[in-house]
């Protein structure tokens, strides 16, 4: 069983010539928390603001109680708070902790895929919608859910993905706008195809414009979409092992750039069209952080296998930057610390420090 709860606290292809609706309104820090890792997926919520050390139930505002699991982040957009959660009909069953067993949760009854939105200041249900229901097409892995994908939303439009189970577009009152399917997105160790572990990228919005990555066992591919009618604007092929990071933004060097994390191919692609602007291969081969931006340079980071390495890139990137054996940078790669980097984690990126936890 899941809960969502407040705490108090003081403190390729080309765009349409139509360009998709602008948001209602620019997110406000320390208010909106609008997407993975809130605003521009930068984890910050406001400078100067003070923030939380502990978290108990007594410190609860209030405690609503959600059905099912869901390893998505909640989001927020002004008193609106929302959540996804997939709720099985036989074994909603969760196994956190350090353990190695990779095989999957055996579990082909019906499931409802749910997008809540409550009430940021009370808990009260504002509106619920069941998206899909029917038998997975993908295995969860024990400390995986059916809903890891945390929503996005501009203010206009939320969106949620939910791998397999498609992609969902409403608006803030719970209208359904439209929904489109991927087919089967298998996300599991490459090594090992049979141990499926749940599609978790989290879908972004950028001025109208929804992106989806979606590095799959097969077909994998990079793509965007018109968020007011779901028209595919472009999709680019992606020649990748299964990852579970988050595409980010990148405004930055006169361009502005889609930017994702891989192990063959981590790489950045022109907003607007979807073109490769330049790639890197090597890594962890399991990659899950996203990548973060500033300071000029993009932030990536992996650790599984034999790499673990964090790359500062710089924005203005072009062509193949993979490093040499033995390089720890190049024209286009200012600084590399080869066994450094995160197997889970984002870092955080605040001020002039890059805080990496391993």
């Amino acid at each position: 069983m899941l809960f969502a709860a407040a705490i108090v606290t003081t403190g390729v292809g080309v765009l349409s010539a139509q360009r998709p609706a602008a948001p209602a309104r620019a997110p406000r820090p320390g208010i909106d928390w609008p997407a993975f890792r809130g605003i521009d997926a930068s984890g910050v919520v406001m400078e100067g603001r003070p923030a939380p050390t502990t978290f108990t139930p007594a410190s609860a505002a209030w405690r609503t109680k959600i059905p099912g699991l869901g390893n998505s982040s909640p989001i927020v957009w002004g008193d609106l708070l929302c959540v996804t959660t997939a709720v099985s009909a036989k074994d909603n069953s969760f196994k956190p902790g350090l353990y190695g067993d990779i095989e999957p949760v055996n579990d082909s009854s019906p499931h409802e895929w749910k997008v809540i939105c409550l009430d940021k200041r009370t808990g009260a249900t504002r509106w619920e919608q069941t998206v899909h229901k029917g038998v997975p097409a993908v295995k969860r892995h024990p400390k995986s859910t059916q809903a890891n994908a945390t929503l996005a939303t501009d203010g206009t439009y939320l969106v949620a993905l939910f791998g397999s189970e498609g992609l969902h577009v409403f608006d803030l009152a719970g209208k359904r706008l439209w929904n489109k399917s991927f087919g089967v997105l298998d996300s599991g160790f490459f090594t090992a195809p049979e141990a499926q572990w749940g599609f978790a990228s989290s879908p972004i919005i950028h001025n109208g414009v929804v992106i989806v990555q979606a590095d799959v066992q097969k077909n994998s591919f990079l793509a965007a979409f018109d968020a007011a009618t779901g028209k595919e604007l472009w999709r680019v092929a992606r020649n990748d092992v299964p990852t579970w990071g988050t595409p980010a933004i990148v405004d930055a060097a006169g361009r502005k750039q889609v930017v994702v994390n891989g192990w063959k191919h981590t790489g950045g692609y022109d907003f607007e069209t979807g073109r490769e602007l330049w790639r890197l291969t090597g890594g962890g081969d399991i990659p899950t952080p996203t990548p973060i931006a500033g300071h000029g340079l993009i932030f990536i980071t992996s650790a599984h296998g034999d790499e673990s390495p964090v790359h500062g890139i710089r924005a203005t990137a072009t062509g193949d930057i993979s490093l040499k054996r033995g390089e720890t940078s190049n024209a286009h790669v200012a600084w590399s610390v080869p066994r450094a980097g995160a197997y889970m984690a984002t870092p955080l990126l605040y001020g002039d420090y890059l805080y990496v936890m391993r």
